[in-house]
């Protein structure tokens, strides 16, 4: 074999989800899993209510997927919104199956897979929720379990509110609060951009960069939402983290800029990332040395940083911090072309996968459309290689439950695998086979107690019949267009640049700051959800356009306006009224021809602007422009 053939690596639309994601190991999240479905699927056995065991375990099992790292506002929101409609979706398939049973089920789940995926394209939490709705409903009339619907449902929200009281309970000693861990890592992050300036790794810490300020920003986002109830400490951290976005927007403007800076500018944010860690003053920091704008202006939000850091006690009081940023257009994205379209596509794996199951076997068929709701999400990975890793993991499972059912056979073994497997689903969310053979483990030993001793083969086989459903459906033409998601989000987040530039060459540097810091984390925040849709469609079988390169022009016009923002206001002379107008047009229009929603025709610029930043946005429009065509 040649040796260049043997160094060709896998193709995208194979290799994509297979990387496997090096990550910290959380260890509390493991010992949480280990106490919440394993135990209650015991004492479902122990009591004899097996039923009632099994739907609890279920719902400690799904919370457990939702355990991630954050504050622990964070975690009531991403557990338990998921959480309640999981349950919502449990009491509505157990009230559906007593009225309408078998192949009436069809037409409930469609529906219900519509709603799941319209509701999915608003954000990671909302498809989470939408997701737990859809299994929920399809669990609730399927699997074979006594008891009325209010009393499943019950037992289902008391399994996952169980974990989530370990979550709010159980802190291992000298563990850092989720928010101040979370700015500290924003510090971090900063201070590894300021190294990179000037770099070829400028680009990717400027992207990590913009990441952690999105944790951080989510973090702050649920402090404000009970303002009420706020801490002085609540108070402290996010004045610090007003601070930290001034500084990163500096930041930003000096990457622009290119120009390498000396060691010590990037020790001023480490200082403050130990500060917050340690509770300890931060110390000195570094000298000014303004020899540009963009360094001026990073100097004085560093003296400003310092001056908040000094405080030992917030300036504000809780009803003059500012409101939690709205999520705007959430009913343009539910009813807009991304929502329907996936909606139409989940509905239709959902139905098609149980109209299947029903005609094979009527009285086990959940399994199946179960599974083609889980593959048929986009968020994890391509999908063919997603069809791949979801056979591969549950051949896998069904091998391990196989081989423990042969050497222990009855009894309460299945606890014991469900708390082994509640242990490794924090760990196994690394790679989405891992995750799929432990999630397989965990639900075989729960049907098992509940009655199903003989599902090992058969729910192996609708895993095959599942992955050929949804290749099928997920390929067909004018259903499924991977560009067409990626466009939409482009032209999204293309909008949202346009208003943040726009704010700049129209509002007076001075005036509504706050504002522009906001429309600034609205552009980046749009551009990361283009970009990871992008990586997607890029990886997926049959691509026609890359999208990458045009996300990649649409950060540089955001960091190129970042820069324009702050050399206006130190001095820098404004663009004239024509130059903004002209160049706002052209990013509207090419939002529109992106998103498909039309609009005006894209124009020549009759005149390159003077000013040297948007100079910059102009070139890399026409790259987009020309991506476009």
């Amino acid at each position: 074999m040649p040796r260049d053939f043997r160094r060709r690596p896998l193709p995208a639309w194979l290799a994509h989800p297979l990387r496997w994601q090096r990550l910290p190991v959380p260890w509390a999240a493991v010992a949480r899993g280990a106490l919440a479905a394993g135990p209650l699927l015991g004492v479902g056995i122990g009591t004899g209510h097996p039923a009632a065991g099994v739907l609890a375990a279920l719902g400690a099992m799904l919370a457990g997927v939702n355990d991630r790292p954050g504050t622990r506002r964070n975690g009531i929101v991403h557990i338990g919104l998921p959480a309640l409609a999981g349950t919502a979706g449990v009491l509505l398939g157990g009230t559906a199956a007593t009225v309408a049973a078998g192949w009436w089920a069809i037409p409930v789940i469609f529906v219900v897979g519509l709603v799941s995926g319209a509701v999915s394209v608003v954000g990671p939490v909302c498809s989470t929720a939408g997701m737990q709705l859809l299994v929920a409903v399809i669990i609730g009339m399927g699997m074979p379990l006594p008891g009325p619907a209010w009393f499943k449902a019950l037992c289902f929200l008391g399994g996952a509110g169980w974990l989530l009281l370990l979550r709010l309970v159980l802190r291992p000693p000298g563990t850092l609060d989720g928010g101040r861990a979370t700015l500290a890592t924003v510090f971090d992050a900063l201070a590894d951009a300021l190294a990179a300036v000037g770099t070829p790794g400028a680009v990717p810490a400027r992207r990590r960069l913009t990441a952690a300020l999105d944790r951080a920003e989510e973090a702050m986002r649920l402090h404000r939402l009970f303002r009420r109830l706020l801490t002085p400490g609540d108070r402290l951290l996010i004045e610090r983290y007003a601070a930290a976005t001034a500084l990163c927007e500096a930041a930003v403007a000096l990457l622009w800029e290119a120009r390498p800076l000396p060691p010590r500018v990037s020790d001023g944010p480490r200082r403050l990332a130990t500060a917050i860690r340690t509770h300890s003053p931060a110390g000195p920091l570094p000298a000014p040395g303004a020899s540009t704008a963009a360094r001026a202006a990073f100097d004085r939000a560093l003296l400003d940083a310092a001056v908040v850091f000094a405080r030992t006690t917030p300036e504000h009081s809780a009803a003059d911090l500012p409101s939690a940023p709205a999520r705007s257009r959430v009913r343009w994205r539910v009813l807009g072309a991304a929502g329907r379209e996936y909606a139409l596509r989940v509905a239709l794996c959902v139905a098609a996968s149980a109209s299947v199951a029903l005609a094979l076997r009527a009285n086990h068929w959940y399994w199946l459309p179960a599974t083609a709701a889980f593959l048929v999400k986009p968020d994890m990975g391509p999908l063919f290689s997603r069809v791949v890793n979801r056979f591969v993991g549950t051949a896998v499972g069904v091998l391990v439950f196989a081989g423990l059912a042969a050497a222990f056979g009855g009894g309460w073994w299945p606890a014991v695998a469900a708390a082994a497997g509640g242990a490794l689903v924090p760990v196994a969310t690394r790679h989405f086979a891992l995750q799929t053979a432990v999630v397989t483990v965990l639900v075989l030993s729960f049907v098992s107690v509940g009655g199903d001793t003989q599902a090992a083969g058969n729910r192996l086989a609708d895993t095959v019949i599942a992955c050929g459903i949804v290749l099928l459906i997920g390929h067909l033409p004018r259903l499924v267009d991977p560009a067409a998601r990626a466009g939409l989000r482009v032209g999204t987040a293309l909008r949202c640049t346009e208003r943040y530039l726009d704010h700049i060459l129209t509002v007076s540097a001075s005036e509504r700051s706050g504002e522009r810091m906001a429309l600034r984390r609205a552009a980046y925040r749009a551009l990361a959800e283009a970009r990871a849709t992008a990586d997607t469609a890029a990886a997926e079988l049959g691509r026609t356009v890359d999208w990458v390169p045009v996300v990649a022009a649409a950060e540089r016009i955001v960091d190129a306006a970042t820069a324009c923002a702050v050399r206006i206001e130190h001095g820098a002379p404004r663009p004239s009224e024509r130059e903004a107008r002209e160049v706002t047009g052209v990013l509207t229009a090419l939002a529109a021809t992106l998103d498909g929603t039309g609009g005006p025709t894209v124009q020549e610029f009759i005149t390159a602007p003077e000013c040297e930043t948007l100079a910059d946005v102009v070139a890399e429009l026409r790259r987009i422009r020309a991506a476009a065509a």
